[in-house]
């Protein structure tokens, strides 16, 4: 991959090598894409809600300039067992966007909705940004959230493009407030440029390819930046252990080239849940980051038969 964006970090320390923060700067463009809504609500400011089915609650939540449509292959597998709750958040992929801090408010108001609605343990499934949320609910409030399955997405984000679990928060702060004036400063054009450059890795199809580019479109770039920048300066790993549900993670070899490069994916995913009581870690090497897009037959048996234990 090729980006021709200048990424020079601001303190411009020598040190750093510019051409990791380069692919980071791409690979942030991890994006998400209706579902005939039984109900529909806005919620809450930071996120609005379409409810399906009936049955045991689950929510779904998808990833950073992704809408609720993503899950659409999955949601209709499972409608007909579980009260799905398909999550769309503030600012991503078309819907209105909130000032102020984002992820926090998403989780905060997610809680409340939890308890508004009378969900009892209600699990959680999550895609990458999604999944970082699965992790921050039951970090936060183990004794409310059921089973956990976050689709390739983590308890932190910047290992995955340092190549190192011992990155720290404040190693790469001055980075995350780089790449936070960087996003919020594109144009609906610049959003999508930069998730075309990155598609490949994203998904198989060119169908679903263009179904990314089009959510990175229509995102609110404040939004994003604000997202980047709390991904990367929020470290769930010293909490992860209060979760007490089972979690299945899952994460996506397709694009990976190497024996190697997968070894190497396999040992930082696992080091990010080690601390989890219940913890399962379960790659799959044909698909793509959009699991849900790529694989959706395979991730419906592995999230009924998760669901069922």
């Amino acid at each position: 991959m090729h980006n021709n964006m200048k990424t020079s970090t601001p303190n411009n320390n020598k040190k750093q090598k510019t051409g990791f923060w380069t692919h980071f700067a791409i690979s942030l463009t991890i994006v998400g894409g209706m579902l005939a809504a039984n109900f529909s609500s806005k919620a809450a400011e930071s996120f609005n809600v379409e409810v399906i089915g009936s049955g045991k609650p689950v929510l779904m939540i998808p990833g950073l300039m992704s809408h609720r449509e993503v899950w659409q292959p999955t949601a209709e597998a499972l409608a007909g067992q579980y009260q799905l709750h398909l999550i769309s958040i503030a600012g991503f992929a078309g819907t209105t966007a909130i000032d102020g801090d984002l992820l926090p408010t998403v989780k905060h108001e997610l809680l409340q909705y939890i308890a508004q609605q009378q969900l009892t343990k209600p699990a959680i499934v999550g895609h990458s940004l999604g999944a970082f949320m699965a992790f921050y609910l039951a970090s936060s409030a183990p004794d409310s959230i059921g089973t956990i399955i976050a689709v390739d997405g983590l308890p932190y984000l910047a290992p995955v493009f340092s190549r190192d679990s011992s990155t720290t928060v404040a190693q790469v702060t001055p980075q995350a407030e780089y790449f936070r004036t960087l996003y919020q400063g594109m144009n609906s054009a610049q959003l999508a440029n930069m998730a075309t450059q990155s598609v490949q890795i994203q998904a198989t199809s060119e169908l679903h390819q263009q179904q990314v580019i089009a959510m990175a479109a229509a995102s609110d770039a404040r939004s994003v930046g604000q997202a980047v920048y709390e991904l990367l300066t929020t470290d769930l790993r010293p909490q992860v252990h209060h979760i007490k549900s089972k979690v299945l993670l899952i994460g996506a070899g397709g694009s990976m080239r190497s024996e190697a490069e997968l070894t190497a994916a396999n040992a930082l995913y696992q080091q990010q849940i080690a601390t989890i009581a219940n913890a399962t870690l379960e790659f799959n090497r044909e698909a793509r980051h959009f699991v849900m897009l790529d694989q959706p037959d395979w991730l419906t048996r592995r999230i009924t038969e998760a669901l069922k234990d």
